[in-house]
């Protein structure tokens, strides 16, 4: 009989295995394989989850917390708004440059998914969003005429960089993400 934490560490092993996979060869990955590189078996998998879109949903969430410390600036108390905006695109130039890279993973998960109702779609959209977000408060509080819009051309800089240098037709090793931002929050007079 399975005790509670070997049920923790097979949901661990799964969710841990659907990332990995599903970043690297998509969330059409089968149940099989899944398991497979969880050693876990399909059983357990529906024991823990009530179907594989339940279990990506839970992936992704999972790795929100690391996702975004990435991306958070390491000093942001001391860090202008500007400097704060500039780090998430050096961050997206430095893992651009890991030959394992394949873009962001929820922007990722939107674009294969297609149907927004989909449990990681659910997921991934309000990662995406939050960062939206993030960038509009930078933007107010570095004084951007529209920091609305300037919010926007920013997500759209991010996620044309990393879908772009993960499909590796684009290398950002030349700054031009981290300088295209910049330039945006030049033009919106931004501090």
């Amino acid at each position: 009989m399975a005790t509670t934490t070997d049920k923790a560490s097979s949901r661990d092993r799964l969710l841990d295995a659907a990332a990995r996979l599903s970043y690297r060869d998509g969330v059409g990955i089968g149940i099989e394989a899944l398991c497979r590189e969880a050693g876990v078996s399909k059983r357990s998998m529906y024991q823990l989850f009530d179907s594989k879109d339940a279990m990506l949903a839970a992936s992704l969430e999972q790795r929100i917390p690391r996702y975004e410390a990435r991306l958070a600036h390491p000093d942001p108390d001391r860090a202008t708004p500007r400097e704060r905006i500039r780090h998430v695109f050096e961050q997206v130039t430095g893992a651009a440059a890991d030959p394992d890279y394949h873009g962001c993973p929820y922007l990722a998960v939107l674009v294969e998914l297609k149907d927004p109702e989909h449990p990681a779609s659910v997921v991934a959209r309000a990662v995406k969003q939050r960062l939206t977000d993030s960038f509009r408060a930078e933007a107010e509080r570095g004084g951007a005429r529209d920091p609305g819009l300037l919010a926007r051309q920013l997500v759209l800089v991010f996620d044309g960089a990393s879908a772009r240098a993960g499909a590796r037709v684009e290398h950002l090793e030349d700054g031009l993400a981290v300088t295209t931002a910049t330039a945006l929050m030049d033009a919106a007079g931004m501090d």
